[in-house]
Protein backbone atom coordinates (compact mmCIF):
# COMPACT_ATOMS: atom_id res chain seq x y z
CA UNK A 1 0.00 0.00 0.00
CA UNK A 2 2.52 2.19 0.78
CA UNK A 3 4.49 1.32 -2.36
CA UNK A 4 1.39 2.55 -4.22
CA UNK A 5 1.08 5.38 -1.99
CA UNK A 6 4.52 6.66 -3.13
CA UNK A 7 4.03 5.78 -6.57
CA UNK A 8 1.00 7.50 -6.59
CA UNK A 9 2.74 10.61 -5.03
CA UNK A 10 5.37 10.72 -7.92
CA UNK A 11 2.52 10.44 -10.67
CA UNK A 12 1.24 13.75 -9.34
CA UNK A 13 4.42 15.49 -8.91
CA UNK A 14 5.60 14.71 -11.83
CA UNK A 15 1.98 15.87 -13.57
CA UNK A 16 2.34 19.13 -11.47
CA UNK A 17 6.16 19.48 -13.03
CA UNK A 18 5.12 19.10 -16.22
CA UNK A 19 2.22 21.49 -16.36
CA UNK A 20 4.59 23.95 -14.73
CA UNK A 21 6.88 23.79 -17.63
CA UNK A 22 3.88 23.65 -20.22
CA UNK A 23 3.29 26.88 -18.68
CA UNK A 24 6.26 28.05 -18.94
CA UNK A 25 6.77 27.19 -22.00
CA UNK A 26 3.42 28.76 -23.23
CA UNK A 27 4.06 31.85 -21.41
CA UNK A 28 7.34 32.15 -23.29
CA UNK A 29 5.87 32.46 -26.96
CA UNK A 30 2.38 34.29 -26.42
CA UNK A 31 1.63 37.39 -24.14
CA UNK A 32 -1.85 37.03 -23.58
CA UNK A 33 -2.43 40.53 -22.44
CA UNK A 34 -0.24 42.03 -25.20
CA UNK A 35 -2.59 40.52 -27.67
CA UNK A 36 -5.73 41.97 -25.44
CA UNK A 37 -3.32 44.95 -26.03
CA UNK A 38 -3.89 44.60 -29.60
CA UNK A 39 -7.51 43.57 -30.11
CA UNK A 40 -8.06 46.95 -27.43
CA UNK A 41 -6.32 49.41 -29.95
CA UNK A 42 -7.77 47.83 -32.58
CA UNK A 43 -10.99 48.89 -30.87
CA UNK A 44 -9.76 52.42 -30.00
CA UNK A 45 -9.58 52.71 -33.56
CA UNK A 46 -12.71 51.93 -34.51
CA UNK A 47 -14.35 53.61 -31.91
CA UNK A 48 -13.49 56.82 -33.80
CA UNK A 49 -15.71 55.90 -36.68
CA UNK A 50 -18.99 57.19 -35.64
CA UNK A 51 -18.28 60.24 -33.38
CA UNK A 52 -15.82 61.41 -36.43
CA UNK A 53 -17.20 59.84 -39.65
CA UNK A 54 -21.42 59.95 -39.34
CA UNK A 55 -22.99 62.93 -40.33
CA UNK A 56 -24.63 63.54 -37.88
CA UNK A 57 -21.61 63.72 -34.92
CA UNK A 58 -18.42 65.98 -35.30
CA UNK A 59 -19.00 66.59 -38.40
CA UNK A 60 -22.16 68.08 -38.26
CA UNK A 61 -20.88 70.11 -34.85
CA UNK A 62 -18.12 71.88 -36.81
CA UNK A 63 -19.82 72.43 -40.48
CA UNK A 64 -24.11 72.63 -39.67
CA UNK A 65 -23.31 75.88 -37.26
CA UNK A 66 -20.82 77.30 -39.99
CA UNK A 67 -21.45 79.46 -43.23
CA UNK A 68 -20.44 76.20 -45.30
CA UNK A 69 -23.26 73.83 -44.55
CA UNK A 70 -27.54 73.96 -43.45
CA UNK A 71 -29.62 71.06 -43.65
CA UNK A 72 -33.10 72.69 -44.46
CA UNK A 73 -36.60 70.88 -43.60
CA UNK A 74 -37.82 69.49 -47.29
CA UNK A 75 -41.46 69.83 -46.03
CA UNK A 76 -41.89 66.43 -44.58
CA UNK A 77 -38.20 65.34 -44.67
CA UNK A 78 -35.68 66.27 -42.94
CA UNK A 79 -37.41 67.97 -39.80
CA UNK A 80 -35.94 65.34 -37.23
CA UNK A 81 -37.47 67.39 -34.39
CA UNK A 82 -35.24 70.22 -35.52
CA UNK A 83 -31.90 68.83 -34.72
CA UNK A 84 -30.22 70.30 -38.08
CA UNK A 85 -31.88 73.70 -38.07
CA UNK A 86 -30.91 74.77 -34.58
CA UNK A 87 -27.51 73.88 -35.38
CA UNK A 88 -27.70 76.15 -37.98
CA UNK A 89 -29.35 78.97 -36.40
CA UNK A 90 -27.03 78.58 -33.05
CA UNK A 91 -30.32 78.02 -31.04
CA UNK A 92 -29.56 74.22 -29.66
CA UNK A 93 -29.51 73.80 -25.90
CA UNK A 94 -28.38 71.14 -23.70
CA UNK A 95 -29.97 68.40 -25.00
CA UNK A 96 -29.20 68.33 -28.26
CA UNK A 97 -29.48 64.90 -29.52
CA UNK A 98 -26.27 64.99 -31.76
CA UNK A 99 -24.22 67.26 -29.49
CA UNK A 100 -24.97 64.91 -26.38
CA UNK A 101 -24.22 61.45 -28.46
CA UNK A 102 -20.74 62.61 -30.03
CA UNK A 103 -19.30 64.00 -26.47
CA UNK A 104 -20.40 60.85 -25.27
CA UNK A 105 -18.50 58.56 -28.25
CA UNK A 106 -15.75 61.11 -28.13
CA UNK A 107 -15.14 60.06 -24.42
CA UNK A 108 -15.24 56.27 -25.83
CA UNK A 109 -12.63 56.57 -27.95
CA UNK A 110 -10.54 58.13 -24.52
CA UNK A 111 -11.64 55.48 -22.48
CA UNK A 112 -10.75 52.38 -25.54
CA UNK A 113 -7.25 54.15 -25.88
CA UNK A 114 -6.64 54.18 -21.87
CA UNK A 115 -7.78 50.57 -21.79
CA UNK A 116 -4.59 49.55 -24.24
CA UNK A 117 -2.45 51.53 -21.42
CA UNK A 118 -3.54 49.53 -18.56
CA UNK A 119 -2.43 46.29 -20.49
CA UNK A 120 1.25 45.36 -21.75
CA UNK A 121 1.19 46.85 -24.74
CA UNK A 122 4.76 47.42 -27.16
CA UNK A 123 6.13 50.73 -26.94
CA UNK A 124 4.44 51.77 -30.59
CA UNK A 125 1.03 50.72 -29.43
CA UNK A 126 1.24 52.48 -26.13
CA UNK A 127 2.00 55.52 -28.33
CA UNK A 128 -0.55 54.96 -30.80
CA UNK A 129 -3.34 54.75 -28.24
CA UNK A 130 -1.98 57.64 -26.79
CA UNK A 131 -2.52 60.11 -29.68
CA UNK A 132 -5.24 58.55 -30.46
CA UNK A 133 -6.56 59.63 -26.90
CA UNK A 134 -5.22 63.05 -27.51
CA UNK A 135 -7.39 63.58 -30.52
CA UNK A 136 -10.75 62.92 -29.04
CA UNK A 137 -9.73 65.06 -26.05
CA UNK A 138 -8.97 67.61 -28.22
CA UNK A 139 -12.19 67.58 -30.29
CA UNK A 140 -14.00 67.66 -27.25
CA UNK A 141 -11.89 70.85 -25.79
CA UNK A 142 -12.69 72.35 -28.75
CA UNK A 143 -16.38 71.88 -28.57
CA UNK A 144 -17.07 71.90 -25.01
CA UNK A 145 -13.88 72.97 -22.97
CA UNK A 146 -14.22 70.51 -20.25
CA UNK A 147 -12.48 67.21 -20.92
CA UNK A 148 -13.11 64.63 -18.83
CA UNK A 149 -9.76 62.88 -17.95
CA UNK A 150 -9.08 59.42 -16.12
CA UNK A 151 -5.63 58.52 -16.36
CA UNK A 152 -5.87 55.25 -13.48
CA UNK A 153 -8.78 52.39 -15.00
CA UNK A 154 -8.45 50.22 -12.09
CA UNK A 155 -11.09 52.14 -9.64
CA UNK A 156 -14.09 53.00 -12.21
CA UNK A 157 -16.05 54.53 -9.09
CA UNK A 158 -13.16 57.22 -8.53
CA UNK A 159 -14.56 59.84 -10.78
CA UNK A 160 -12.16 61.47 -13.49
CA UNK A 161 -10.90 64.76 -13.14
CA UNK A 162 -12.12 67.99 -16.07
CA UNK A 163 -9.38 69.33 -17.40
CA UNK A 164 -9.81 73.33 -19.10
CA UNK A 165 -9.05 75.40 -21.29
CA UNK A 166 -4.94 75.91 -21.43
CA UNK A 167 -4.64 72.98 -18.80
CA UNK A 168 -6.24 70.76 -21.38
CA UNK A 169 -4.56 72.15 -24.39
CA UNK A 170 -1.12 71.92 -22.77
CA UNK A 171 -1.97 68.16 -21.39
CA UNK A 172 -2.34 66.87 -25.15
CA UNK A 173 0.70 68.94 -26.32
CA UNK A 174 2.60 67.16 -23.75
CA UNK A 175 1.33 63.89 -24.34
CA UNK A 176 1.98 64.07 -28.04
CA UNK A 177 5.62 65.58 -27.45
CA UNK A 178 5.61 62.54 -25.54
CA UNK A 179 5.07 60.26 -28.12
CA UNK A 180 6.36 61.32 -31.33
CA UNK A 181 9.71 59.62 -31.16
CA UNK A 182 7.29 56.51 -30.36
CA UNK A 183 4.80 56.53 -33.25
CA UNK A 184 5.51 55.05 -36.64
CA UNK A 185 6.08 57.22 -39.81
CA UNK A 186 3.33 55.81 -41.84
CA UNK A 187 0.90 54.49 -42.61
CA UNK A 188 -1.80 57.33 -42.92
CA UNK A 189 -4.29 55.58 -41.58
CA UNK A 190 -2.58 54.52 -38.11
CA UNK A 191 -1.22 56.98 -35.81
CA UNK A 192 2.11 58.42 -37.27
CA UNK A 193 4.63 60.94 -36.33
CA UNK A 194 3.86 63.94 -38.79
CA UNK A 195 0.22 63.28 -37.53
CA UNK A 196 1.24 63.91 -34.30
CA UNK A 197 2.78 67.06 -35.72
CA UNK A 198 0.20 68.40 -37.19
CA UNK A 199 -2.05 68.06 -34.18
CA UNK A 200 0.55 69.96 -31.97
CA UNK A 201 -0.12 72.39 -35.05
CA UNK A 202 -3.71 72.68 -34.21
CA UNK A 203 -2.68 72.93 -30.71
CA UNK A 204 -0.49 75.81 -30.77
CA UNK A 205 -2.35 77.47 -33.15
CA UNK A 206 -5.91 77.53 -31.11
CA UNK A 207 -3.90 77.64 -27.84
CA UNK A 208 -4.81 81.46 -27.52
CA UNK A 209 -8.17 80.55 -28.05
CA UNK A 210 -8.57 77.98 -25.63
CA UNK A 211 -7.62 80.47 -23.17
CA UNK A 212 -10.14 83.16 -23.97
CA UNK A 213 -12.14 81.91 -26.86
CA UNK A 214 -14.01 85.71 -27.15
CA UNK A 215 -11.03 87.77 -27.25
CA UNK A 216 -8.19 85.27 -27.91
CA UNK A 217 -3.99 86.52 -28.30
CA UNK A 218 -1.78 84.47 -29.74
CA UNK A 219 0.93 84.44 -28.67
CA UNK A 220 4.58 84.67 -30.44
CA UNK A 221 6.63 81.97 -28.78
CA UNK A 222 2.98 79.67 -29.78
CA UNK A 223 3.14 81.02 -33.49
CA UNK A 224 6.96 80.11 -33.97
CA UNK A 225 5.52 76.55 -32.75
CA UNK A 226 3.61 76.05 -35.45
CA UNK A 227 6.60 77.46 -38.29
CA UNK A 228 8.90 75.31 -36.68
CA UNK A 229 6.75 72.48 -36.52
CA UNK A 230 5.03 73.16 -40.24
CA UNK A 231 8.89 72.77 -41.57
CA UNK A 232 9.81 69.41 -40.31
CA UNK A 233 6.76 67.99 -41.87
CA UNK A 234 7.66 69.76 -45.18
CA UNK A 235 11.20 69.61 -44.70
CA UNK A 236 10.58 65.97 -45.03
CA UNK A 237 10.26 65.75 -48.87
CA UNK A 238 7.25 63.28 -47.91
CA UNK A 239 4.42 65.66 -49.34
CA UNK A 240 2.96 67.66 -51.56
CA UNK A 241 -0.41 68.75 -53.78
CA UNK A 242 -2.04 66.47 -55.43
CA UNK A 243 -2.22 66.34 -59.25
CA UNK A 244 -5.70 66.67 -58.89
CA UNK A 245 -7.87 68.03 -55.93
CA UNK A 246 -10.34 65.55 -55.50
CA UNK A 247 -7.97 62.66 -55.68
CA UNK A 248 -6.82 63.17 -52.33
CA UNK A 249 -10.73 62.27 -51.26
CA UNK A 250 -11.22 59.95 -54.02
CA UNK A 251 -11.90 56.27 -53.29
CA UNK A 252 -8.37 54.08 -52.50
CA UNK A 253 -6.69 57.07 -51.69
CA UNK A 254 -4.62 55.60 -49.44
CA UNK A 255 -3.22 53.20 -51.38
CA UNK A 256 -3.28 54.92 -55.04
CA UNK A 257 0.04 56.27 -54.76
CA UNK A 258 -0.93 59.36 -57.09
CA UNK A 259 -3.70 60.23 -54.61
CA UNK A 260 -2.20 60.20 -51.52
CA UNK A 261 0.75 62.66 -51.98
CA UNK A 262 -1.67 64.91 -48.97
CA UNK A 263 -2.74 62.79 -46.85
CA UNK A 264 -1.46 62.82 -43.27
CA UNK A 265 -4.18 61.23 -40.61
CA UNK A 266 -7.33 59.52 -42.14
CA UNK A 267 -9.69 57.03 -41.24
CA UNK A 268 -9.51 53.76 -42.53
CA UNK A 269 -12.09 52.55 -44.68
CA UNK A 270 -11.39 48.63 -45.91
CA UNK A 271 -14.39 46.56 -47.18
CA UNK A 272 -14.68 43.45 -44.12
CA UNK A 273 -11.96 45.32 -41.83
CA UNK A 274 -12.78 48.68 -40.29
CA UNK A 275 -14.77 51.55 -41.80
CA UNK A 276 -17.73 53.54 -40.73
CA UNK A 277 -20.63 55.18 -42.79
CA UNK A 278 -18.52 57.20 -45.03
CA UNK A 279 -21.51 57.23 -48.08
CA UNK A 280 -23.03 59.73 -45.86
CA UNK A 281 -20.63 62.43 -47.34
CA UNK A 282 -22.35 62.16 -50.70
CA UNK A 283 -25.96 60.65 -49.69
CA UNK A 284 -26.61 63.37 -47.13
CA UNK A 285 -26.78 65.91 -50.18
CA UNK A 286 -27.94 64.07 -53.27
CA UNK A 287 -30.98 63.81 -54.71
CA UNK A 288 -33.39 60.90 -54.74
CA UNK A 289 -32.86 60.43 -58.39
CA UNK A 290 -29.03 61.04 -59.12
CA UNK A 291 -27.08 57.90 -59.12
CA UNK A 292 -26.58 57.12 -56.19
CA UNK A 293 -29.93 57.87 -54.70
CA UNK A 294 -29.23 60.18 -51.77
CA UNK A 295 -31.34 61.35 -49.36
CA UNK A 296 -31.50 64.77 -50.63
CA UNK A 297 -30.95 66.86 -47.82
CA UNK A 298 -27.85 69.01 -46.53
CA UNK A 299 -26.43 71.81 -48.73
CA UNK A 300 -23.74 74.76 -48.52
CA UNK A 301 -25.05 78.09 -49.07
CA UNK A 302 -24.15 80.94 -52.28
CA UNK A 303 -22.52 83.02 -50.31
CA UNK A 304 -19.85 80.51 -49.57
CA UNK A 305 -19.73 79.05 -53.22
CA UNK A 306 -19.55 82.94 -54.54
CA UNK A 307 -15.75 82.79 -52.60
CA UNK A 308 -14.74 80.97 -55.17
CA UNK A 309 -13.65 82.41 -58.52
CA UNK A 310 -14.98 80.58 -61.85
CA UNK A 311 -11.47 79.54 -62.51
CA UNK A 312 -10.98 77.34 -59.36
CA UNK A 313 -11.15 74.11 -60.04
CA UNK A 314 -11.81 73.43 -56.04
CA UNK A 315 -15.28 74.60 -56.91
CA UNK A 316 -15.69 71.69 -59.08
CA UNK A 317 -16.20 69.73 -62.65
CA UNK A 318 -15.91 66.80 -64.20
CA UNK A 319 -14.00 63.86 -62.51
CA UNK A 320 -13.40 60.50 -64.03
CA UNK A 321 -14.66 57.83 -62.44
CA UNK A 322 -17.74 59.74 -61.08
CA UNK A 323 -18.90 61.93 -64.02
CA UNK A 324 -18.76 59.39 -66.60
CA UNK A 325 -20.34 56.98 -64.33
CA UNK A 326 -23.19 58.79 -63.48
CA UNK A 327 -23.39 62.17 -64.58
CA UNK A 328 -22.30 63.88 -61.29
CA UNK A 329 -19.24 66.29 -61.07
CA UNK A 330 -17.13 66.30 -57.98
CA UNK A 331 -17.29 69.89 -56.02
CA UNK A 332 -20.26 72.13 -55.33
CA UNK A 333 -22.89 71.18 -57.63
CA UNK A 334 -25.65 73.86 -58.86
CA UNK A 335 -28.10 74.59 -62.08
CA UNK A 336 -30.01 71.23 -63.95
CA UNK A 337 -28.15 67.93 -63.24
CA UNK A 338 -27.76 65.03 -66.09
CA UNK A 339 -27.31 61.31 -66.10
CA UNK A 340 -24.08 60.04 -67.45
CA UNK A 341 -25.31 59.98 -71.36
CA UNK A 342 -25.85 63.75 -71.13
CA UNK A 343 -29.62 62.83 -70.65
CA UNK A 344 -31.45 65.92 -67.83
CA UNK A 345 -32.72 64.54 -64.97
CA UNK A 346 -36.02 65.40 -62.94
CA UNK A 347 -37.27 65.48 -59.31
CA UNK A 348 -40.09 63.31 -58.47
CA UNK A 349 -42.47 66.29 -59.38
CA UNK A 350 -41.48 65.77 -62.44
CA UNK A 351 -39.62 69.25 -62.32
CA UNK A 352 -36.13 69.52 -63.87
CA UNK A 353 -33.59 68.61 -61.66
CA UNK A 354 -31.83 71.69 -61.22
CA UNK A 355 -30.39 72.38 -57.95
CA UNK A 356 -30.60 75.99 -57.11
CA UNK A 357 -28.68 78.76 -55.17
CA UNK A 358 -31.30 79.34 -52.79
CA UNK A 359 -31.95 77.76 -49.63
CA UNK A 360 -34.05 78.18 -46.37
CA UNK A 361 -33.75 76.73 -43.01
CA UNK A 362 -37.50 75.44 -43.85
CA UNK A 363 -38.82 74.85 -47.14
CA UNK A 364 -41.96 74.90 -48.75
CA UNK A 365 -43.77 75.14 -52.16
CA UNK A 366 -43.02 73.68 -55.66
CA UNK A 367 -39.35 73.44 -55.84
CA UNK A 368 -38.56 71.97 -52.37
CA UNK A 369 -36.27 68.99 -53.69
CA UNK A 370 -34.16 71.01 -55.30
CA UNK A 371 -32.88 73.97 -53.55
CA UNK A 372 -29.77 74.46 -52.32
CA UNK A 373 -26.05 73.90 -54.02
CA UNK A 374 -24.96 70.20 -53.45
CA UNK A 375 -21.35 69.46 -52.33
CA UNK A 376 -19.27 65.86 -53.22
CA UNK A 377 -16.68 66.77 -51.59
CA UNK A 378 -15.54 62.33 -51.80
CA UNK A 379 -15.88 61.47 -55.24
CA UNK A 380 -18.18 58.82 -55.42
CA UNK A 381 -16.89 54.89 -54.48
CA UNK A 382 -19.29 52.80 -57.25
CA UNK A 383 -17.14 49.80 -57.17
CA UNK A 384 -17.50 48.93 -53.27
CA UNK A 385 -20.99 49.10 -52.44
CA UNK A 386 -22.25 50.16 -49.22
CA UNK A 387 -18.96 50.11 -47.73
CA UNK A 388 -16.91 52.40 -49.15
CA UNK A 389 -12.86 52.73 -49.76
CA UNK A 390 -12.42 56.33 -49.56
CA UNK A 391 -10.32 56.96 -46.49
CA UNK A 392 -11.83 59.50 -44.51
CA UNK A 393 -9.68 62.51 -44.23
CA UNK A 394 -8.30 64.46 -41.18
CA UNK A 395 -4.95 65.93 -41.47
CA UNK A 396 -3.34 66.67 -44.69
CA UNK A 397 -0.50 69.27 -45.95
CA UNK A 398 -2.72 71.89 -47.68
CA UNK A 399 -4.07 72.25 -43.60
CA UNK A 400 -0.25 72.18 -42.40
CA UNK A 401 0.67 74.90 -45.24
CA UNK A 402 -2.28 77.08 -44.53
CA UNK A 403 -1.19 76.69 -40.82
CA UNK A 404 2.01 78.06 -41.47
CA UNK A 405 0.65 81.05 -43.37
CA UNK A 406 -1.38 81.74 -40.84
CA UNK A 407 1.10 81.71 -37.61
CA UNK A 408 3.85 83.56 -39.87
CA UNK A 409 0.86 86.08 -40.74
CA UNK A 410 -0.14 86.56 -37.23
CA UNK A 411 3.79 86.57 -35.45
CA UNK A 412 4.08 89.74 -37.48
CA UNK A 413 2.58 91.82 -40.36
CA UNK A 414 6.28 91.74 -41.54
CA UNK A 415 5.88 87.90 -42.84
CA UNK A 416 3.00 89.03 -45.19
CA UNK A 417 4.98 88.51 -48.41
CA UNK A 418 6.36 85.07 -47.02
CA UNK A 419 2.79 83.95 -45.89
CA UNK A 420 1.28 85.10 -49.20
CA UNK A 421 3.82 83.09 -51.03
CA UNK A 422 2.39 79.51 -49.66
CA UNK A 423 -1.05 80.68 -50.04
CA UNK A 424 -0.59 81.63 -53.76
CA UNK A 425 1.47 78.58 -54.18
CA UNK A 426 -1.77 76.47 -53.33
CA UNK A 427 -3.97 78.79 -55.39
CA UNK A 428 -2.11 78.81 -58.28
CA UNK A 429 -1.20 75.12 -58.58
CA UNK A 430 -2.50 73.07 -61.48
CA UNK A 431 -4.86 70.94 -59.12
CA UNK A 432 -6.24 74.31 -58.15
CA UNK A 433 -6.44 76.91 -60.35
CA UNK A 434 -7.19 80.19 -58.73
CA UNK A 435 -4.88 83.60 -59.56
CA UNK A 436 -2.54 85.33 -57.17
CA UNK A 437 -3.77 87.09 -54.44
CA UNK A 438 -2.03 90.61 -54.11
CA UNK A 439 -2.19 90.31 -50.67
CA UNK A 440 -2.46 88.78 -47.71
CA UNK A 441 -5.05 89.58 -45.22
CA UNK A 442 -6.62 87.72 -42.36
CA UNK A 443 -10.05 88.06 -43.65
CA UNK A 444 -8.81 87.01 -47.28
CA UNK A 445 -6.95 83.94 -45.28
CA UNK A 446 -10.16 82.45 -43.23
CA UNK A 447 -11.58 82.93 -47.02
CA UNK A 448 -8.87 80.64 -48.83
CA UNK A 449 -9.18 78.07 -45.57
CA UNK A 450 -13.24 77.44 -46.46
CA UNK A 451 -12.14 77.23 -50.31
CA UNK A 452 -9.49 74.81 -49.62
CA UNK A 453 -10.58 72.60 -46.41
CA UNK A 454 -14.44 73.08 -47.34
CA UNK A 455 -16.99 70.35 -45.76
CA UNK A 456 -13.86 68.81 -43.77
CA UNK A 457 -14.90 69.16 -40.50
CA UNK A 458 -12.26 72.58 -39.36
CA UNK A 459 -14.86 74.96 -40.51
CA UNK A 460 -16.51 75.91 -37.22
CA UNK A 461 -12.75 76.07 -35.19
CA UNK A 462 -11.28 78.55 -37.84
CA UNK A 463 -14.49 80.71 -37.86
CA UNK A 464 -13.92 81.03 -33.82
CA UNK A 465 -10.09 81.46 -34.10
CA UNK A 466 -10.96 84.43 -36.83
CA UNK A 467 -13.51 85.73 -34.54
CA UNK A 468 -16.20 85.45 -37.54
CA UNK A 469 -18.37 82.94 -35.51
CA UNK A 470 -20.94 84.90 -33.81
CA UNK A 471 -21.56 86.94 -36.79
CA UNK A 472 -24.43 86.88 -38.97
CA UNK A 473 -24.58 85.13 -42.09
CA UNK A 474 -27.62 83.24 -44.52
CA UNK A 475 -29.83 82.26 -42.87
CA UNK A 476 -28.38 83.08 -39.02
CA UNK A 477 -28.73 85.95 -37.16
CA UNK A 478 -25.79 86.90 -34.83
CA UNK A 479 -25.28 84.61 -31.68
CA UNK A 480 -24.48 85.55 -28.36
CA UNK A 481 -20.97 84.57 -26.64
CA UNK A 482 -22.24 81.88 -24.90
CA UNK A 483 -22.44 79.79 -28.55
CA UNK A 484 -18.65 79.87 -28.65
CA UNK A 485 -19.07 76.67 -26.69
CA UNK A 486 -21.22 73.72 -26.71
CA UNK A 487 -23.49 72.97 -23.65
CA UNK A 488 -22.29 70.19 -21.64
CA UNK A 489 -24.76 67.07 -21.89
CA UNK A 490 -27.15 66.78 -19.18
CA UNK A 491 -26.85 62.99 -18.94
CA UNK A 492 -22.89 64.03 -18.42
CA UNK A 493 -23.86 66.16 -15.42
CA UNK A 494 -26.27 63.66 -13.75
CA UNK A 495 -23.74 61.31 -13.34
CA UNK A 496 -20.08 63.15 -12.97
CA UNK A 497 -20.43 66.29 -10.72
CA UNK A 498 -16.93 67.49 -11.48
CA UNK A 499 -18.13 68.79 -14.71
CA UNK A 500 -20.27 71.96 -15.02
CA UNK A 501 -22.97 73.84 -17.23
CA UNK A 502 -21.25 75.77 -19.37
CA UNK A 503 -21.94 79.48 -19.22
CA UNK A 504 -25.37 80.63 -21.31
CA UNK A 505 -27.09 77.19 -20.81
Amino acid sequence: MKMIRFFMLALVLVFQMACTKLEQKLGSTIDFDNAQATGLLQSAYESLNTPIQDQSRFWAAQEHTSDEAIGPTRGPDWDDNGVWRVLHAHTWNADHTFLRDTYRELLQTQFAASSVLAKTPTTVQAAEARFLRAFSMFCILDGWDQVPYREDLTDLAKLPKTLKGTEAVNFIISELNAIINDLPTSPVTRANKDAARALLMKCYLNKGVYANRANPTFAAADLNQVVTIADQIINSGNYGLTSSYFDTFAPDNSSNASKNDELIYALENTPGVRGGNMRSRWFCTLHYNNNPSGWNGFTTLSDFYDKFEATDKRRGGSYTGLTNVSGLNAGLLVGQQFDQNGVALKDRKNNPLAFTREVKLKETGNDLEVTGIRVIKYPIDYVSGDQSTNEYVILRYADVLLMKAEALLRVNASNEPAARTIVNNIRTHASRGATALTTLTLNNLLDERGREMYWEGWRRNDLVRFGKYLAAWQEKAASGPERLLFPIPNEQLSVNPNLTQNTGY
